[in-house]
């Protein structure tokens, strides 16, 4: 009698187990957002319906116009991206740290589960809250504005690229924080004075010269103008240099966060 061997016992791909990591990140980074809604989404709303109120409603109906349209219409988009770029960079600068300081990194690190999962499960992470900031805002500003998204595709891929680039600044950020305070300093040093420089307020044009030079140097400002082009069909760039641009930071930014993983920089003591 002849014995029968035994059926091969079916294992998962191993691609199929990497999405199945990715996502199990991805979901325990939107439960925490949603699970402190209070902290993560009411105050960015009640800030820019602030910036509104005071920048738009008071001080733009004595400015007038703006680059042909009424001012509280021009500073729509800046704040829309500023609250995107925001939230995005300290979702994720907060998150990563947070495990770092929790230790429960290492468990992230010594799984079999590749470099490029983590890093773009904690990205989607910040993403998906830079973007449900970025339309909780656009939809307050169209209560005070007559913005209503001529062009719907550079809108929409204008935020998932600016969050996307200062989702992997932020992972950057907290790959090298020693502490809490490490932290915060990029925002308020760096990404703050770039963001209030980078035509959220103003047009370049009404700058001299040498202002006018600076501002071009400011990523900042050629998201902001993708995205104004994306909302009221006007803009200071040409839109491909923006995108251009926009491309080469994920890029490179990419890169550098995978790099870091890889060698264990900031993670490993």
């Amino acid at each position: 009698m002849s014995a029968v061997s035994p059926e091969p016992s079916s294992s998962p791909s191993p691609w199929r187990a990497h999405w199945v990591a990715l996502g199990t990140i991805v979901r325990r980074e939107v439960t925490r957002i949603l699970r402190i809604w209070g902290q993560t989404l009411v105050p960015p709303a009640i800030t820019m319906t602030l910036y509104f109120l005071i920048f738009g409603g008071l001080i733009g109906s004595r400015i007038g116009e703006m680059g042909g349209v009424s001012y509280m219409d021009f500073i729509v988009p800046g704040l829309v991206m500023m609250s995107v770029i925001q939230n995005s960079y300290g979702n994720i600068s907060s998150s990563f740290f947070g495990a770092k300081f929790g230790r429960h990194v290492e468990e992230l690190l010594v799984s079999p589960m590749p470099n490029w999962v983590v890093l773009w499960g904690y990205v989607a992470g910040a993403v998906a809250r830079g973007m449900a900031v970025g339309v909780i805002v656009l939809g307050i500003a169209m209560l005070f504005t007559h913005v209503r998204i001529p062009h719907p595709l550079v809108t929409f891929t204008t935020v998932l690229l600016g969050a996307t680039i200062f989702s992997l600044a932020g992972f950057i950020n907290a790959v090298y924080a020693k502490k809490f305070d490490d932290v915060a300093i990029v925002p308020t040093f760096i990404l703050t004075p770039l963001t209030y420089l980078g035509g959220v307020f103003y047009s370049v044009t009404l700058l001299p010269g040498w202002a006018q030079a600076m501002t071009y140097g400011n990523p900042i400002f050629y998201m902001v103008n993708a995205f104004r082009y994306g909302l009221l069909g006007d803009s200071d760039v040409p839109l491909w240099i923006a995108y251009a641009l926009m491309l080469g930071f994920v890029v490179t930014l990419s890169a550098v966060a995978l790099t870091l993983l890889r060698r264990g920089i900031g993670l490993r003591s």
